[in-house]
C-alpha cells in the first residue's frame, strides 16, 4: 500500500504549479517551501515576521529560498486585505495556509489577539480566495 501511495505523490505533482505558502518563515513554512522548490514549482512565501520567534532565525530558515529565483518572499500580514488580494491572482495554482499566532499559554493570556490573528485573518485569505475559485487550499492547523 506504502508504495502505491508513494507512486500517487509522484505523478500527481505539476512542476510548473504557482504555489502561495503563509507562515513560510516559520519552521514548517520554510521546509514546506524548500520541497515545493525543489519539485520546481514558483513560491510565493508570506509571513509578516512577527517578534514570538526571533526574525532573524525566521530569515535564516528562508535563507535556501531566497536563493531561489522562483522564490518571492511577501513580507506582510494576512489580516491585510489588500495584500492578501493583491497576492492572490488568477495565476495562482494553490495556497498552503499555515500562518497562524504560535503559542498556546499566550494564548491564554492574550486570547483576543490569537483570535484576531488565527480566524480574523484565515478569513481574510478565504475571501482573497474566493474570487479565484480554481485555486486550491491546504489548511494546515
Amino acid at each position: 500500500m506504502q508504495g502505491n501511495i508513494q507512486n500517487v505523490r509522484q505523478t500527481s505533482c505539476d512542476n510548473s504549479l504557482s504555489v502561495l505558502v503563509t507562515g513560510a518563515a516559520g519552521f514548517i513554512g520554510s521546509h514546506v517551501c524548500e520541497a515545493l522548490l525543489q519539485r520546481g514549482n514558483e513560491v510565493i512565501g508570506i509571513d509578516n515576521l512577527d517578534s514570538f520567534y526571533d526574525p532573524k532565525t525566521k530569515r535564516r530558515n528562508l535563507a535556501r529560498c531566497l536563493a531561489d529565483a522562483r522564490f518571492s518572499l511577501v513580507e506582510g500580514d494576512i489580516r491585510d486585505f489588500e495584500l492578501m488580494s493583491s497576492t492572490i491572482d488568477e495565476s495562482l495554482d494553490g495556497v498552503i495556509h499555515l500562518a497562524a499566532r504560535a503559542g498556546v499559554r499566550p494564548s491564554i493570556e492574550d486570547p483576543l489577539l490569537y483570535a484576531d490573528v488565527n480566524i480574523r485573518g484565515t478569513t481574510v485569505l478565504l475571501e482573497a480566495l474566493r474570487r479565484h475559485p480554481t485555486c486550491k487550499l491546504i489548511f494546515g492547523s
